[in-house]
């Protein structure tokens, strides 16, 4: 097992469960589409490394907050403009927890309080938001970098 400080992403699709209702193949269609497109290619432009994916969701490590949260920001923006042409009801869109924490690593996952929290960020998030921890929100100040919302 391997214990470093690293940034890590936590992303759920909102809606998933409505969406596959209403039309599974066709979401999985956009989903993959949007994921090989924008989302995959976001995360290895900003150095991310997907540690697991669920049906509507992902985990990703960063080596800086900075990265992880310029993926977040431009995954959330292009998103909004693909999304602009859809009927609301067909939207695809994510919420996105980011936090920097200690983290475990054990046979290709990882675990520990920056992961929970994280995931926890995520849920808070809003539909087509970043919800970053206080750690995040202050390293990404001092950096110059974008906009972001920070928790407590």
């Amino acid at each position: 097992m391997e214990r470093r400080l690293a940034a890590v992403l936590a992303a759920d699709m909102v809606g998933y469960s409505r969406l596959m209702d209403v039309d599974e193949q066709g979401t999985l269609a956009r989903l993959r589409t949007h994921r090989i497109e924008l989302i995959d290619p976001a995360i290895t432009k900003n150095r991310g490394s997907i540690i697991k994916t669920t049906g509507d969701g992902m985990l990703v490590e960063f080596p800086s907050v900075c990265d992880a949260v310029a993926c977040a920001a431009e995954v959330q923006d292009r998103m909004r403009r693909r999304n602009a042409d859809v009927a609301p009801d067909k939207r695809i869109q994510f919420r996105v927890g980011v936090n920097l924490g200690d983290i475990i690593f054990d046979d290709g996952d990882i675990y520990g309080s920056g992961v929970n929290v994280a995931a926890r960020l995520e849920q808070f998030a809003g539909t087509g938001d970043v919800c970053v921890s206080a750690a995040v929100y202050g390293q990404v100040r001092r950096m110059g970098g974008a906009a972001v919302r920070g928790s407590g």
